[in-house]
Formats: C-alpha cells, sequence, structure tokens
C-alpha cells in the first residue's frame, strides 16, 4: 500500500499497516515491529503538510470506533476518532469544545499532536483541553496519564509529535454546548489592521484572510450567543462553502497559474464574493469549513505584539515572490498556555499562514516568509512545511530540552522515530 498524505506532497510505502480496534492491538503491533526490527508510525487522517506522520515502518491506525464516554466535563474517546465524529457525539449529549481550527477532518490524536490551535484571544488551542490520555510505548507497554498518574508525560504529550508513544485514548475537558454568531465581511486591509487589538478584545474569536496583491481582507467574527436564529438554507451554505469556497476558488488557481497577470483582479473577486455572510448555527459548524481544493502550508507563531511587523515582512515576501498565488494568507491569535512544545507555550501568540494552490512553486515564496518569521522569533507549526532543525528549534522552546529527555527515555531505541523527528527532535541517544 502506498500512504500519501491529504495535499500529496508526502508519500511512503509502509512494510505492514495494522488498524487496530483497542489498546490492546495497538500493543501487538508494537511488539511485532520490535521483533522484526521496525519502526511505528500512528496514522491520522494525513493532514499535515511536514513528514511529521510518514510511516516508513509499521503504520497502525489507532482505535477509533465512534464512542464517547462523559464524566462531568469530561469527555474520553479513541484516539483515531475524526474531530468531525467528535463534535457531533458532543452535540448530542449537549457538549463541545471551546476552540476549533478551521477544519474538523483530522483524528484527535492528530490534531492534539501537531498542536491545531484555532485563533481567539482570550481562548487556548485544542491540546491545552487535553486532561488526561493513554498511549502505548516503544516496548508494548500502555500508560494511562493523568493529573495524578504519571503527570510529567501528561505534561509533554498532550503536544507529543508522536515521539513519545502511540495514543490510543485521549480526555478532554469540555463546556456545555454553544451557538455562534457567525459574521463574515471584506472590508479595506487597512481598516483591519488598525482594528485589529480592538477586534480581538471585544470578539470571541476573530481571524482574517488577506488576499496577496490586494488591498482587501475577508474579516471573520465569531461570538457565543443565546439567540436561537436559523443557521443558513443549505442553499446559501451550498454557494458559499462549495460554489465559491471551493469550486470557484479551484477555477481561480487554475487561471492564476496559467495568466498570472489576472492574479490581482482575481484575488479582488475572490474576496469580494466569498464574504458577505451573516448567520447562527452550532459552534463546530461555525468553526470548521470544507477544504477539497489541495494546497502546500507554511504557518509561524510569533509573538502577539511582533504581528504588525511580521505582517508588514510578509507582505514584502509576497509582492517578490508571490506574483501567481490566489490562495490567501491566514491570520489568528490565541491565548498563552502551558504546553511544553505548543506554538503558544507561554506567549500570547499570533499565526500567520502562507499557501499555494498544490503543483505550484512554493520554495522561494515559503523562504522568504520563513525568514521574516524567525528573525521575530517565529515558531513553525508542527504539521506545516519549514525549514527548521533541533539546534534551532531548541532555544525558541523553554521545555524543548526536557522534552527530548522525556523522548529518549520513553522510546531510547527510536521505534517512533522518522526523518522528519530526526530532523526536529534529533535522533534518541545523539
Amino acid at each position: 500500500m502506498t500512504w500519501r498524505n491529504w495535499a500529496g506532497n508526502q508519500r511512503t510505502r509502509p512494510v505492514r499497516v495494522v488498524a487496530a480496534r483497542d489498546g490492546g492491538e495497538v500493543a501487538e503491533a508494537v511488539k511485532a515491529a520490535a521483533r522484526d526490527g521496525l519502526r511505528v508510525k500512528a496514522l491520522g487522517s494525513g493532514h499535515s503538510f511536514t513528514g511529521i506522520g510518514v510511516p516508513d515502518g509499521v503504520a497502525v491506525r489507532p482505535p477509533s470506533a465512534p464512542s464517547v464516554v462523559l464524566d462531568g466535563d469530561l469527555a474520553t474517546v479513541p484516539a483515531g476518532l475524526s474531530l468531525r465524529a467528535l463534535n457531533a457525539l458532543l452535540w448530542a449529549h449537549g457538549r463541545a469544545l471551546p476552540n476549533l481550527g478551521d477544519i474538523d477532518a483530522q483524528t484527535i490524536s492528530g490534531a492534539i499532536s501537531t498542536g491545531t490551535h484555532g485563533t481567539g484571544a482570550r481562548f487556548r488551542g485544542l491540546a491545552a483541553q487535553v486532561r488526561g490520555l493513554e498511549m502505548v510505548l516503544a516496548d508494548g507497554s500502555p500508560l494511562r496519564c493523568t493529573a495524578d498518574e504519571n503527570p510529567e508525560v501528561l505534561h509533554a504529550a498532550r503536544v507529543g509529535l508522536g515521539a513519545l508513544g502511540v495514543l490510543t485514548s485521549v480526555t478532554l475537558g469540555t463546556v456545555p454546548a454553544f451557538r455562534l454568531h457567525a459574521v463574515e465581511r471584506a472590508l479595506p486591509l487597512a481598516e483591519v489592521l488598525e482594528d485589529l487589538d480592538a477586534l480581538t478584545a471585544t470578539n470571541d474569536h476573530v481571524e482574517f484572510y488577506w488576499f496577496p496583491h490586494t488591498e482587501l481582507a475577508v474579516l471573520k467574527r465569531n461570538n457565543r450567543t443565546e439567540a436561537d436564529a436559523p443557521r443558513r438554507g443549505w442553499a446559501a451554505e451550498w454557494v458559499g462553502d462549495e460554489l465559491l469556497g471551493n469550486a470557484g476558488f479551484a477555477v481561480a488557481c487554475g487561471l492564476g497559474a496559467r495568466v498570472p497577470a489576472l492574479v490581482p483582479r482575481l484575488n479582488r473577486l475572490m474576496a469580494g464574493q466569498m464574504a458577505a455572510a451573516e448567520y447562527v448555527d452550532r459552534s463546530y459548524r461555525v468553526f470548521c469549513s470544507p477544504r477539497r481544493v489541495r494546497f502546500l502550508e507554511m504557518e509561524y507563531a510569533v509573538p502577539r505584539e511582533a504581528l504588525g511587523e511580521a505582517f508588514a515582512g510578509l507582505r514584502t515576501a509576497a509582492a517578490r515572490h508571490a506574483v501567481d498565488v490566489t490562495v490567501p494568507v491566514e491570520v489568528r491569535v490565541t491565548a498563552a498556555d502551558d504546553v511544553p512544545l505548543s506554538t503558544a507555550s507561554d506567549r500570547d501568540t499570533a499565526y500567520l499562514a502562507v499557501h499555494v494552490a498544490r503543483g505550484r512553486p512554493h520554495e522561494a515564496y515559503f523562504g522568504a516568509v520563513e525568514s521574516v518569521m524567525t528573525a521575530l522569533d517565529g515558531r513553525p507549526h508542527w504539521g506545516k512545511l519549514h525549514s527548521r532543525t533541533a539546534a534551532e528549534l531548541r532555544g525558541l522552546y523553554p521545555g524543548f530540552d526536557a522534552f527530548v529527555a522525556l523522548r529518549d527515555r520513553l522510546d531510547p531505541e527510536g521505534r517512533f522515530r522518522n526523518a522528519y523527528l530526526d530532523r526536529v527532535l534529533g535522533v534518541p541517544g545523539v
């Protein structure tokens, strides 16, 4: 079987694939891999653009049965369950996650292991909601991690990069189910930048998309509401998400690639057409949107106070290196958290993400943007393209060395290594 990620830029042929129904079958797969001298990688949904999830030995699909065990505000779910399935299960029980990213295709384990974060100046990423987990270690033994059992492992494994073990179940903190009032508008970029501090302070969840070579931004504001207003009708949802958000976007990407001179006009058109909505719906339906047009992405997290300088540098890089790019830049913010390898660890954070359509050159554009972000102590998203190494990343995370030491203790033979983890964490024992 050939494995490839969603974007198609990572692929490999694992020696074998094991679909595990429970933790015991994960343990047997890991023990068998050890006997055969093979490495192990848990399979998610393939939505990482980096090689973090590339399996070069035994690929294990963690348990994914659609089930949830509720205990007060805590929800324990199989690690391989998708966010899409989890959101629906929680809603049926009157619960929800307080913050989500903008897609729901990831597995729970993949989302927390790579640092999926969402947006909201008063809200933290998904990993900060983890209250417990169970994993299988490199020797095939199970390990339960809670505030009382192995708390030092839980502290690090919330964003574990798949380097510590194979997650089999995750316990998340939840909140009562809530609805969001969504307002999406195309506005002058200068106005959005000038008002951004006030917008993030007075709205629950704010993000904006800037279309290169234009002076337009699509501003999205999502706020909790008690209003029982109807959701978008199916026709409006289809037009917004499918016709404009996916089919129309695909056409624009194709035209821009063939005729770069059209890109500024196409981007102005797309910005104006995709942002004219106001509606109330279940929280997860507002947070998450379908993404059917394949692309490549790089995202950096910078200190919140550096957002202005980071965005200005990004615009300069785009003017020079993104002449045929029709995919917008996404800007979000989150509160600081205490997760050692979270990109928001110990600092309020702004995220800037750049994209190109799949198959288009990205190296010069991404490289120029990366230079801007690294000069501002930027931390790369673990699941999105970047060129950083362990030597460069060590100084960006106060808990980096402690995490690597824990990895070396739990997996001294490197059972869960792959080429990407060797680059960003170093080789165990070296």
